[in-house]
């Protein structure tokens, strides 16, 4: 009977946990709904220590944003946004540039990450292995993200910046992770926000799927690949561990932040 009340009790523990990391991921507040676009959230509200929370409205992520309309370019303006890092390469930004309100500082990082799903042979590719190599390469982390970090340390305070790529979760998932980690974010929170691109862009995503439908080998290929499976951000954790010891060392010598940029940082996006 002690045994069957203690597996409640740890039943209810678990239980309660989850649904208060849930409602932190998807607080009202997180999501910025757009008429021409998509998977554009908050960075704010994840706890950090000392009981600090990253603050709202500084700090956003997003998918896409070359449709954006006359009302969402509005919706920009008053997030006071100032800083955008396009995380895409040149071929993304050709087909679909994005669309800003006038006098946004616009950075287009791409550093050769956007290759690696190029020349693609659907009949013999293993998907997981694929996402997992491109997780698990560290080569092009210092000239795609450090350059985000320059402009977070220099934002002004009643401003905003916005990054992101194509999807929403690849890319932009990794700097989401690399920013929330320098602020002192618990990793289960980073791979929540992360998996959560499999909510706020799940609509995006099923139109993609249902223009392969006639294909069967690009659907089966494409669709784990556009799913945000907290595995692979996990590698991504786990191969910066492997190769560097820990994150706080990676964030010293390929972001190169010291203590007092760090201490910054928290100043700037903790309350």
């Amino acid at each position: 009977m002690k045994k069957i009340l203690f597996i409640l009790c740890l039943l209810t523990v678990v239980t309660e946990s989850f649904s208060q990391d849930s409602a932190v991921v998807f607080n009202p507040k997180r999501q910025v709904k757009l008429e021409g676009g998509s998977n554009f959230r908050d960075l704010g509200g994840y706890p950090a220590a000392n009981k600090k929370h990253v603050k709202w409205g500084h700090i956003f992520r997003s998918a896409d944003v070359s449709k954006l309309t006359d009302n969402d370019l509005t919706t920009l303006t008053n997030l006071q946004l100032a800083t955008v890092c396009d995380l895409r390469g040149p071929d993304e930004l050709k087909s679909n540039p994005d669309r800003l309100p006038a006098g946004v500082n616009y950075i287009n990082l791409p550093a050769g990450s956007e290759k690696v799903q190029s020349g693609l042979n659907y009949a013999i590719l293993n998907r997981d292995s694929l996402m997992n190599s491109f997780y698990a390469n560290t080569t092009f982390l210092k000239a795609k993200y450090k350059p985000m970090f320059e402009q977070l340390l220099v934002l002004p305070n009643d401003k905003s910046l916005m990054f992101h790529c194509t999807a929403g979760k690849d890319r932009t998932g990794m700097g989401a992770a690399l920013i929330l980690s320098a602020l002192g974010v618990d990793k289960k929170y980073i791979v929540a926000d992360y998996a959560a691109t499999n909510v706020f862009w799940k609509d995006t995503r099923e139109k993609m799927l249902q223009a392969m439908a006639k294909n069967d080998a690009a659907m089966a290929a494409m669709k784990p690949m556009l799913a945000a499976n907290p595995n692979y951000i996990n590698t991504f954790f786990n191969t910066i561990d492997k190769q560097y010891g820990s994150m706080d060392n990676f964030l010293e010598k390929e972001m190169e932040l010291d203590k007092e940029d760090i201490k910054k940082l928290k100043k700037l996006y903790l309350e």
